[in-house]
């Protein structure tokens, strides 16, 4: 559990507020049942029980999407080669079944995508990862941010080529997933291209999808997987200006020396006449001057080269020691991760429902759980209460009155939601079952008699 920086965090409920809750649901179920609004053991244990079914629920309806995402992305894996047998038709209809697929396990899981213009701005910005960075971009058929958790972090920066440090406060992501969709052998634009994704073992045609975790919003450009360091400009004039003050004196001073050199190389190789001592003592004197010429010619280089490779360094390590999953792995990571944020926005909803003294209208319940979150887990979270509460009215659990909100009691509750499991077990449901929790029918209507079984 992370608590929220309060002095840089949008207030709770605001619109530019998070709605990705980063508490366990475990934490959560067990300071609802610390709390006392429950007094009663056997409504409390209810409760539990009923949180448990909800989860169970959510993870077998899951399943299929899991299902769905492993199918489409089968084509685009690139780390298997692609099947001898497809079609364009084929390739554009799964590519296209793929977005849809993983937008909605990002949305479910929270995530929101980062909009072009934000990564603009952010690459404008001045970044914790302090290295000049190129993206060739044409290999690229898309490419897609998205993010869930922002928060403020205080960095130390070097200032005026490392003579003096700067304190500067950087926005930051707790998770990142980049989708990135390359572009196929015909689309490429030249060899180039096509020479450069073989070097870097990226197949054409693919799509790449990476996991990070506390990436700060400027260095996103860092994420790119073909991204490679470049020399700015002061790095450049940084090894370049002493290469040429100390270059230019030897150059000077060879100048004169270097026809005598060719002369006395003319002469051993019979093409010039005799030449004299002095003549030779000048020769070797060139020969020597060139020779530290060279030695100082490739100790600039050896220190571009250690400069580029200090750069690259810290630029594997940045992503290295932050990617948290990266292709077909990352789909069971995500789908657990949406699983926990749909159980967590329906308990809480129908506890703060149950519990209400009053039957409470939408606004008042979204009020009354972001000040909980906030008070709780200082958490300052905007807490998407109309799709809590479609959740349970998807379920049947929840009832209106007008604006006034109901649920069923925990007993009820866990009755329905048994019917509701019974359901997935039909054989219309055991095979090609609902492909997202959004399509679940309403298994038990709201405002239906109170059934006869309970738990």
């Amino acid at each position: 559990m992370r608590a929220a920086n309060t002095q840089s965090q949008p207030e709770a409920g605001a619109p530019g507020a998070d709605q990705f809750i980063p508490v366990r649901k475990r934490d959560i179920i067990d300071v609802l049942l610390a709390a006392g609004d429950m007094p009663d053991a056997v409504e409390r244990r209810r409760f539990a029980a009923l949180c448990h079914m909800l989860g169970a629920i959510y993870h077998y309806t899951y399943f299929d999407q899991l299902e769905r995402l492993r199918a489409d992305y089968y084509y685009f894996n690139p780390e298997i080669e692609l099947p001898p047998r497809h079609d364009a038709a084929t390739l554009d209809h799964s590519y296209g079944d793929l977005r849809e697929a993983l937008e909605q396990v990002l949305e479910a899981a929270n995530f929101v995508e980062v909009s072009q213009t934000e990564i603009e701005r952010a690459h404008r910005e001045d970044a914790e990862l302090r290295v000049a960075l190129r993206t060739p971009a044409e290999d690229f058929r898309e490419v897609r941010f998205f993010r869930r958790g922002r928060r403020k972090r205080e960095i130390e920066v070097a200032d005026w080529w490392g003579l003096r440090k700067r304190r500067m406060s950087v926005d930051v992501y707790d998770d990142v997933v980049l989708f990135v969709a390359m572009k196929g052998p015909g689309e490429l634009g030249s060899a180039r291209s096509l020479k450069r994704l073989h070097d870097r073992r990226i197949r054409p045609g693919s799509v790449l999808i990476k996991y990070f975790r506390n990436i700060a919003s400027a260095d996103l450009n860092a994420l790119y997987p073909n991204v490679r360091v470049v020399m700015s400009l002061i790095d450049k004039l940084v090894l370049g200006i002493p290469a040429v003050v100390g270059g230019v004196p030897i150059v000077l001073n060879l100048l004169p020396t270097v026809s005598v050199l060719f002369l006395v190389i003319g002469f051993y190789l019979g093409i010039s006449g005799a030449v004299n001592d002095d003549d030779l003592k000048k020769a070797l004197a060139a020969l020597s001057g060139l020779v530290a010429l060279g030695g100082f010619l490739l100790r600039q280089w050896v220190k571009y080269q250690r400069q580029a490779l200090q750069y690259q360094k810290l630029l594997s390590d940045n992503v290295y020691f932050r990617n948290i999953n990266n292709n077909a792995g990352i789909f069971d990571y995500l789908i657990g991760a949406a699983e926990e944020q749909e159980c967590k926005e329906a308990f809480l909803a129908y506890y703060f429902i149950h519990t209400a003294p009053a039957p409470p209208t939408q606004q008042a319940l979204d009020r009354t759980i972001e000040r909980w979150l906030k008070a709780g887990f200082g958490l300052d979270i905007n807490f998407d209460v109309g799709d809590a509460l479609a959740k349970l009215a998807r379920l049947g659990l929840l009832q209106r009155t007008g604006d006034a909100l109901s649920v069923l009691t925990p007993e009820q509750a866990m009755a329905t939601l048994d019917r509701v499991w019974d359901d997935f077990l039909t054989p219309d449901h055991a095979v090609g079952g609902p492909a997202h929790p959004v399509q679940l029918a309403d298994a038990a209507p709201a405002g239906r008699a109170p059934p006869d079984a309970v738990k």
